[in-house]
This record gives structure tokens, sequence and C-alpha cells, in this order.
């Protein structure tokens, strides 16, 4: 009897029937008494039965099979079965063993790679090899595994591998083509095909055009009225062929003539609205839509026009377009369409006027009637769209006839990308334009400015402390050196003010101007300042950087007062300067356009004041532009902290939360120094002196009379012989006549300026020293000039200012 175990595999336990064991009893007894009838002996006898009986109990046990003994039902695998389970016509399928034999593999794996290879080992790519080769340890390490871009001329493949069997001893291996779309060659199957046929049926005649103009598709209406034949092989043949046109620009069939229909001829790219744009039209494959003028519905047929085919064409072209029936509402709209108007649902609302500003609706619901019940015309009408109001766009309307409830076909580009490029350049040409006109005013401002500290100058000369009119010229002086401050600030926004640049660090910057800072947010706010480790060194003016954290400071004060004015408190302002080292690593997961990769050192300045409301925090670097109430704000802070921080090689950004805070992160370019620089505010090593005993003859040569005539007056009190010029042809007439240690001349004089006579001078006096004086920034001028023995004096100046630069250049002459 049999028992199945639950195990799948048979237990087997043999019995002996009771007959049997009856007459094997008997048999012993028998033999026993039969020994002792013949010996006598009982004992004999009693031993004999015992010995026999032992003997077969022992067999018994011996011989009887184990009750745990297990005869598996499984069959032998026949790998036929496996290979009729694996057939497939669409994935290729393999397995291999352990051992990385082929076991066996469908007929698509062996028409793709042959039967003489196994997987990882194929006859692809080295690289493709490399990849199944990583993917066929993963999958043994992981039980599954996967490899994209499988590749060799027939095809690219994605491989996926799974480790399968009782011992897992086994990998099966399947091989999925990757098909990528060729979108023109989709588009002349539609037109050859369904789609074709029921733009036919219509009167329209379609042609896939590819960019030398061959016929790569034409639909049956297309071909009868080119050829008189709706069966001519189309596909090979010139567009331009079939057609001709008058002496109006009017399109006929060339083999109809001028007394044919005129046709319209609709020009739609054919190209992947994902991918990147073609930016040459010449060289895209294109559909013509050609659209009678004198009528419809002359095609084949007298069908309905199917919309949802025309909806399913129309819907894969990157141009926007839309169709709406004779009362104006929309039939359909395709993607790029939409996303051109701003509507971010997939549905079009009902009427087109629905996506313009309430001043544009009745322009263009006029429009839309107009082209639905008229003649099948085309023409634009500027709208502006309810997602960006304020800039117009040329909407393209074209009025069809016999696509059924077709009647208005709308067209709109995606000009978004466009508009934001067009925004910037007027953006980046306002601030160019602005900061020109500073610059200007400040350079001619700073030769007043000059003229009235030097005649400031003369008269504190001759004036002592004691006399009733030194405080009235000393008001007027620093009144004046307060104008020149502010001249430097329109300088610093249009960056042309003179940098002094050294190599420093930081937090040195933040400690000389801390103390001034605490007085100036005062005692309700308090000031925090944090330094990171192994900050870099940074090359700037750490005069222009104090003036970036002094601006910074007072605009956080500002906010942080008028929150607590606000809500009443009585404190609780905090600013924080931070600084903090910014590696590349840190500047790539920021992923910022604008940053170039690099080590930075950043300066942080956060208040936790009323802070910046979105719409505005994109134009506080603007000139004029004032969060501030009328009469407390002039615009030039951040201004002029913007200019001074570009012109220094950094980068700015402002981050704000209303009510939370306002958090400005400036980073500076980690500067490497070498031996030759000193770093951190260290004083330049002394020029080398020159046995100098004072005097000499120089030319001086500046077109603004009050400033020549300052000038003049502070050199001469010094014991310099002066001979003066008013322009630059003057200059070169007076070196012509006599001899000179040095040249002081303006730089921007009319009929000459101060480069060309320089560069005049140097011809005839190679060794000439020269200082020129300016209001621009010293680094533009050395870049325009590049002069060998150039020196530089900033206006405004004073007299003593004028007197020091002249004899440090002769000393070192």
């Amino acid at each position: 009897m049999a028992n199945v175990a639950s195990e799948g595999a048979a237990v087997v336990t043999p019995t002996v029937p009771l007959r049997d064991w009856l007459m094997l009893s008997g048999a012993v007894t028998v033999s026993a008494a039969a020994l002792w009838g013949i010996s006598g002996q009982p004992l004999l006898a009693a031993g004999f039965a015992g010995g026999v009986t032992v003997i077969g109990a022992a067999l018994r046990v011996l011989l009887r099979p184990r009750q745990d003994a297990v005869t598996e039902d499984f069959a032998v695998p026949d790998w036929t079965v496996t290979n009729a389970a694996i057939a497939r016509d669409d994935v290729g399928i393999a397995i291999t063993d352990r051992a990385g034999r082929l076991v066996c593999a469908n007929g698509l794996m062996g028409a793709w790679f042959g039967i003489t290879a196994a997987p990882p080992r194929l006859p692809v790519e080295r690289g493709s090899v490399e990849l199944l080769e990583a993917a066929t340890r993963a999958a043994w390490r992981d039980g599954s595994a996967k490899a994209d871009g499988v590749a060799y001329s027939q095809g690219t493949w994605t491989a996926e591998i799974q480790r399968v069997g009782r011992g897992e001893d086994y990998l099966v291996w399947r091989f999925v083509p990757v098909v990528t779309q060729d979108l023109v060659a989709d588009m002349a199957g539609h037109i050859a095909g369904k789609v074709g046929r029921a733009l036919a049926r219509e009167g329209l005649q379609a042609a896939v055009v590819s960019p030398e103009g061959v016929i790569l598709a034409a639909n049956a209406a297309f071909a009868q009225r080119a050829t008189g034949s709706v069966s001519a092989q189309m596909a090979g043949a010139d567009f331009v062929s079939f057609l001709a046109s008058d002496e109006s620009d009017r399109i006929y069939y060339a083999r109809e003539g001028g007394k044919g229909t005129p046709v319209k001829l609709v020009h739609v790219p054919v190209a992947d609205p994902d991918g990147v744009a073609n930016t040459d039209p010449s060289r895209t494959t294109s559909l013509f839509l050609l659209i009678d003028n004198g009528g419809f519905g002359q095609g084949i047929g007298d069908v309905t026009a199917g919309l949802p085919q025309i909806e399913a064409l129309l819907a894969r072209l990157p141009l926007g377009l839309a169709m709406t029936d004779r009362d104006g509402r929309f039939l359909f709209a395709n993607a790029a369409f939409l996303r051109a108007a701003g509507h971010d649902d997939t549905i079009p609302p009902p009427y087109p006027s629905d996506l313009v500003i309430r001043e544009d609706k009745g322009a263009l619901v006029d429009a839309v009637r107009r082209y639905a019940q008229g003649q099948a015309t085309a023409g634009d009408v500027a709208v502006r769209l309810r997602a960006a109001p304020d800039e117009p766009v040329s909407l393209s309307l074209a009025g069809v006839r016999g696509l059924g409830e077709g009647a208005v076909l709308l067209s709109l580009k995606d000009s978004s990308e466009e508009t934001r490029l067009k925004r910037e350049i007027a953006q980046a040409t306002k601030m160019q334009a602005v900061g020109q006109l500073a610059g200007g005013v400040a350079h001619d401002f700073n030769n007043v400015l000059t003229a009235i500290i030097g005649y400031c100058d003369l008269m504190l000369m001759r004036h002592t402390p004691g006399d009733s009119d030194y405080d009235d010229i000393q008001q007027i002086k620093a009144n004046s050196n307060r104008a020149a401050s502010l001249t430097r600030q329109l300088l610093a926004f249009s960056r042309q003010q003179t940098l002094r640049p050294q190599v420093l660090q930081l937090p040195d910057v933040v400690a000389e101007v801390s103390a001034l800072l605490k007085r100036l947010i005062g005692e309700k706010i308090t000031l925090e300042v944090v330094h990171d480790r192994d900050l870099g060194f940074v090359r700037a003016d750490p005069t222009q950087l104090e003036q970036v954290l002094l601006n910074l400071a007072v605009n956080a004060r500002d906010a942080i007062n008028d929150k607590l004015a606000a809500t009443g408190a009585k404190g609780g302002g905090v600013v924080k300067l931070m600084t903090r080292r910014v590696t590349a690593a840190d500047v790539r997961a920021m992923k910022s356009e604008i940053l170039p990769l690099g080590d930075y050192t950043a300066l942080v300045v956060e208040d936790n004041g009323h802070g910046i409301k979105p719409s505005q925090i994109g134009k506080i670097f603007e000139p004029f532009f004032t969060t501030k109430e009328k009469g407390k704000g002039t615009g030039l802070g951040l201004s002029t902290v913007y200019g001074i921080v570009k012109q220094s090689g950094g980068f700015i950004f402002a981050e704000s939360e209303v009510g939370k805070f306002t958090r400005f992160s400036i980073y500076l370019p980690v500067h490497v120094p070498d031996a030759s620089e000193a770093p951190a505010r260290q004083l330049a090593s002394p020029e080398p002196k020159r046995e100098w005993s004072g005097g000499g003859r120089i030319l001086l040569v500046e077109d603004e009379d009050t400033v020549r005539a300052v000038a003049e007056r502070a050199l001469v009190r010094q014991g310099y012989e002066v001979t003066t010029a008013a322009d630059g042809e003057e200059g070169l007439e007076a070196i012509g006549r006599g001899q000179f240690d040095l040249v002081v001349s303006d730089v921007v004089m009319p009929t000459m300026d101060g480069p060309a006579m320089a560069r005049e001078i140097r011809a005839l006096r190679p060794d000439m020293p020269f200082l020129f004086m300016s209001g621009y920034a010293e680094e533009q001028l050395r870049r325009e000039i590049d002069i060998p023995n150039m020196h530089f004096l900033a206006k405004p100046f004073s007299v003593q200012q004028i007197c020091d630069e002249v004899e440090k250049v002769l000393r070192v002459r």
C-alpha cells in the first residue's frame, strides 16, 4: 500500500500476510519438537527455536525498507518544451547555466545574434559586451539586473537578466529592441494611409516633401489634381514641378493651367516638438496642405470631414494649431497651442476669447466670426494673453471650408523663451545706457569738484584755524568731499570706479568694519558674525567691500526697524554676517546657470526684517528702484553694491521671504596668491627711489580752465616750473619748444585727447613719463591706453594729492 507525501513523493511500507507468519511459526515448532525427540534434550530444542527466532528478527530489521525513503516524481527536463514556451516574435530569450553555456534560446535570439555565442559574449559593440558582463555579475549577485543600450549594427536592445532554477543555477536573458520613432516616416504613412484618404474626401490635397523638394508621400486628392490619376505614383517626384503661378502670384496646378482653380499652400514643418529646434528651415521635411481658393468639397466623395483624424494629425506638430466651428467654439487645440497660450489644462476653454484679456475679447470674437463666415482668407490679429498681459502676440487665423464643423484654423507660436530673452536684453541695454550716463555725469562732476576742492585748499593755506573764514572754507571742502563720495557711488554703479584690489581674507574686512556696523544698526539690533574655516583668499578692493557691507547693513537696519514699528516689538532684530567656503562640488550641486564652476569665498548678509515681495526681488538691483517710502531711499544703494561686486569679478544673489528674512549672498572667486603678492592688507614694498632734490619742468595739459588753474598754482607753490596747454595739440607744440621732466595730462579732451598726444610724444621722447588725471576707472584706462611708464591720479584730487603724486613719479622716474 502506498501513501502520497505532501512533497509530491511516495513513501512505501511493505506488509507480510498473517498466514505466512503462522506457517513459519509452525515449521519452527515442528523442527524443535523433532530435534527434542531425536536428541532427548529439551534444552537443545529450546536453543534451536530461540536461535531461529533471533535470526529471523534480525533479518526482518535489516531487510525492512526505511520509512522515509522518498522517490521523486519529477520528470527529466525536456528542453524542447522550454523552447516552445519561450518562443516570441518580439523579445529575444536565452537561458545560460552557471558555467556560462547556452542551454536554449528562441528563434528571434538566433536571428539577432546567432547561436554560436552565449550571453554576455555576443557579437555586439565592445562597450556593450562590457555592459552585459557587468550586468551578469550583478544578476548572479542580486538575482536580477538590467543593461540599457546594448547595440551593434542591427539595432539597439535593452537586456533584462534574472537568476532562476531550484538551485538558482540558471540565468534567463530577455532582449527587448529599442524602437526610435521616425516622425517623418510616421507622417508619410499617415498621408499615404487613412488620414490622407480622410483629407482627400474633403478635397484637401496633402503631400509630405523632403528638404530637397522630393515628394515622400501624397494622398489621392493631390495625385488626381497633379496628374489626373488617383493611382499615380507620386513618391520620388519633384513637388514644385506640379505647380505654377501667374502674375498675381496665385498658385495653380501646372496640369490645369491658368483655367484651373487656384490653391493656397499651408506649410507645416515636420519636426520633433521635444527635440532640439532646427534653426535652418530649409533642412526640415514639410507637410503641405493645398486648399482650393475657389470652393471646397470637390474631392473624392461627399462624406463629412473626419475631424478626429485631422486632430490626430495636427496634435503631433510642434506648431501651435487649433480649430473652431462657425460659432467660434473650440473644436480642438494641440498641446503646442495651449502651451503658447499659457493654458495649463490639456483641454482648451470653450472659446478662444477666454485666453485673452478682457480688452481684447471683442476684437478676437469679431475676427473669428469674420473668418468663419466670409471667404477662405487668412490674416493676423494682435492680442494680449491672460497669461502674459504685458506682451502682445500675433494670432494667425485662416478660414477653411469643407471640413464639416471646422471653420477657422488658428495658429499661435510659443514665444515665451523669445520674450524672456528680449526682456533680458532690454534690461541689460537699459542698465548699460544708465551706466554710461552715470559715468559721464560723474566724470564731468569730478572736474567741478576738483576745482572746488583745489581752491578750498589754496584758501586754507592763507587762513589759520582762528580766522573767521576758516570754518566756512572747511565746510565747503567737507561738502565737496561728500559730493565726491556720491560720484564714487555713480561710478560704482556704472562699474567705472577706480579699484585698488588687494589679496585679502574676508574675515579681516568684516573685523575692521564690525565696530562701525554696530554703531550704525543701533542697540535694538544684534550683530552676529560667523566665519567658516579654511577660507580661500580673494582679490578685491577692501574699501569697496566695506562700502558693500555698509550699504547692505543700512538696508537690513531699515527693514528690521520697519518690522518692529509695524509689530510694536521692542527688539529682536538680528543682522548676520557670515563667511562661507564654497567648493566646486557645492557649486555643481547648486545647479546654477549663472555661477561658473569653481571655488569661491562667500560673504552672506542676512536680516530678519520684513522681507522683499516676490514681484520686487527681480528689480532691487535696478538703478533708482527702492522699496522705501518716498524721500527715504535713493535707489542707488543696491545698484552700487551690484556694480562693486561685478567689477570685482564676483556674483551676488538675493533671497527673501516676506515677514521672515532677506539674505544677500556674494560669491568672490578664490584667488591663489603667488610669491610676489602680499595677502591680507599688507602694504606693498616701497618703490625704489632715485636721487631727486626737488623741482623740475612739468607740462600740464587740461581742457578745463578751473582745473588747470588749480593744478598749476599747486605745482608752482611746490617749486615746479609749469607750462600749461589747453588740449593735446598745444601740448605737442610745447614739447617741440622745450625740455620737460613729466607730462601731467587729462584723458578726455577735444581735438586730441591725452592718450593720442602721449603716443605722439613717445615717438619723439620715448622715456617721457605721463601722469594722467581722470574721473574714469584706472583699470579701464590702462586697458584702453596701454602705455608703459604711465601713472594715474583720480579726480577729484586735493592740492596735496597732486603734489605728492608728481613727487612720487619724479622720484621713481
